[in-house]
């Protein structure tokens, strides 16, 4: 298998008031822990940080494999068909830059099961009772959890496949905030890969404080 990793950087952090990439997580940065985890799969020959310059550059060059970047876009998933116009390999997986978490084995269960179906992404069962309020925040009813996953990354896919689905989107308008959205609307199933592990995004100050718990 080669697969390339379109490592999606672009955001502001509006929500966190600084940079939350730059954020240290037990001495190295949020994007720096996401690109190494992917630079330690065998299956991954080439990674795709889209960022801007100098985000980028704060990467350093040390790296075993071919490191590119490409410039973000209005939205993430025009910052994603930035990266995805630099893919050559047959397979790719698009993860969040602020999931730091993510082990080198989830990345390849993923992938595997993207060489296989098509279409691959990590995902948790939700387990949590969930309610549905009223205008008021009042709850109301149970919302039944059979069949329910959170949606995480990275997703992987056969790169032709990703590539009509995007192609689709921007023919009919739509707005997307994943890629396993992108293969609904062209109506192909996305396997989804059980996460073995804590996969937090970094979105708040504390997810940085419990990330460097969880690693301790």
């Amino acid at each position: 298998m080669r697969c390339a990793a379109i490592i999606v950087a672009a955001g502001g952090s509006r929500r966190m008031g600084f940079d939350k990439l730059a954020a240290e997580i037990r001495g190295v940065s949020v994007l720096r822990r996401s690109v190494d985890a992917f630079m330690a799969v065998d299956a991954v020959t080439a990674v795709i940080v889209v960022a801007p310059e100098d985000r980028f550059e704060s990467l350093g060059t040390d790296f075993p494999k071919p490191l590119h970047r490409a410039d973000g876009g209005k939205e993430r998933q025009d910052s994603v068909a930035n990266g995805l116009a630099l893919v050559t390999e047959d397979l790719v997986a698009v993860h969040d830059g602020a999931r730091p978490l993510v082990s080198p084995a989830a990345i390849l269960s993923c992938i595997e099961a993207a060489a296989d179906s098509g279409a691959a992404a990590l995902a948790r069962q939700v387990t949590e009772t969930l309610k549905r309020s009223d205008a008021g925040g009042l709850a109301r009813e149970s919302v039944s959890r059979e069949q329910l996953w959170f949606m995480e990354t990275p997703q992987a896919f056969q790169t032709a496949l990703l590539r009509n689905a995007y192609a689709t989107v921007r023919e009919q308008g739509l707005s997307i905030t994943d890629e396993v959205s992108a293969m609904e609307a062209i109506g192909v199933a996305t396997k989804l890969v059980p996460s073995p592990s804590p996969n937090l995004k970094i979105t708040v100050p504390a997810d940085i404080e419990l990330a460097n718990a969880l690693l301790r």
